[in-house]
């Protein structure tokens, strides 16, 4: 009996191990293009209550090569000096502009009324969506641009490269690149429009805007959440392309400031992700099955199978950390991580359904 469940964990670890490195082969072969010289690539940056990020943020989409740009800044009710400062970088350069958001309307949420008064103001042939704690590299905007004309992708986003600094970031940010490397097939997600195989970053996400408009943007997805997965879902069943790709060189990002931030973070979109009645307990199988019960039984039980698949999930989880040039400690903290992942959408799962019941 046990070596039968070793093989089943076995199996569960065997799928991330084998999609990793196919998917980190596939996104190496990206081809780099430059843009076409009519391209203008519109920055778009929803702020509130980004003092300590908006100046970095603003230096670093100013020092943009390759292509040009605008940076719009859409000050979202801020109470604090974000919006003076977006005004003393406007005043020293005439690519920065402020905008002040409209007051929220019924049934939108306020990241995406805001990126869509930012997109109705921008004047670019491109539009890239980026949050004020993204730090843009030189060519980030130019690369992106140029990909997206080469393939005819109507929408290309990556994920920055992700800064991790305290105990509570290195067991929750990991999560993002272990699940889109590990589990989403991208050399099919390359040839196929499936609504099922889209995904996006909504920290650095670019679209072409005569698709972005045709398909509805923000605006159709105005109630929701998490823009990367429901924009790109969007696109795909209007029959645009859409396409991730490495974004460790594109741009960083320090998502969170410690464990509650990040919890609080994770969980505020959830529910739109892994947090649904069908998928949770699918996924539930597939991780603690591969990434976490290896190494609890290893122990007790120390088959060969059962080690075979702890060390396949930890050489998973190591091939997606130095390909993405994440902290190396998240290495260890792997199986944990794992579990606060799932612990996060739980709760939300959890808290939804004793709501719906009251």
């Amino acid at each position: 009996m046990t070596d039968v469940f070793g093989f089943v964990l076995l199996a569960l670890a065997v799928i991330p191990a084998v999609l990793v490195p196919m998917n980190l082969s596939v996104l190496r072969r990206t081809p780099r293009a430059h843009p076409r010289p009519d391209t203008l690539v519109s920055i778009l940056i929803p702020a509130r209550n980004e003092a300590d990020n908006i100046g970095p943020a603003l230096d670093a989409a100013l020092g943009t090569r390759g292509v040009p740009v605008e940076i719009l800044v859409m000050d979202d009710g801020s109470t604090d000096a974000t919006a003076s400062i977006v005004r003393a970088y406007a005043k020293r350069d005439p690519r920065v502009r402020l905008l002040t958001a409209p007051p929220l309307e019924e049934g939108w949420t306020g990241k995406v009324h805001a990126c869509h008064h930012l997109a109705e103001a921008a004047r670019g042939t491109h539009l890239l969506f980026v949050d004020a704690d993204v730090r843009l590299e030189a060519t980030g905007a130019a690369r992106l641009a140029g990909h997206a004309q080469a393939t005819d992708a109507s929408l290309v986003s990556a994920v920055p490269r992700q800064v991790m600094v305290s105990l509570g970031e290195l067991l929750t940010v990991p999560s993002i690149n272990l699940l889109l490397l590990g589990y989403l097939p991208m050399a099919f997600m390359r040839l196929s429009r499936d609504p099922g195989l889209g995904a996006a970053c909504g920290q650095l996400m670019l679209v072409e805007r005569e698709a972005y408009r045709a398909s509805g943007g923000h605006a159709a997805i105005r109630s929701l959440i998490h823009d990367g997965i429901q924009l790109a879902r969007l696109f795909r069943r209007k029959g645009f392309m859409t396409d991730l790709v490495p974004g460790e060189t594109l741009a960083s990002c320090r998502m969170y400031a410690g464990f509650q931030e990040a919890w609080s973070g994770f969980a505020k979109n959830a529910h739109e992700g892994m947090a649904t009645p069908a998928g949770l307990p699918v996924w539930t199988l597939l991780l603690v099955g591969g990434h976490v019960l290896p190494f609890a039984l290893l122990p007790f039980a120390p088959t060969l199978p059962i080690l075979l698949a702890a060390l396949l999930s930890l050489g998973a989880r190591a091939a997606v950390t130095v390909s993405v040039r994440e902290n190396l400690l998240s290495i260890p903290l792997h199986p944990f991580t794992t579990l606060v992942g799932l612990a996060i959408q739980w709760s939300v799962l959890l808290r939804i359904g004793r709501s719906r019941r009251a």
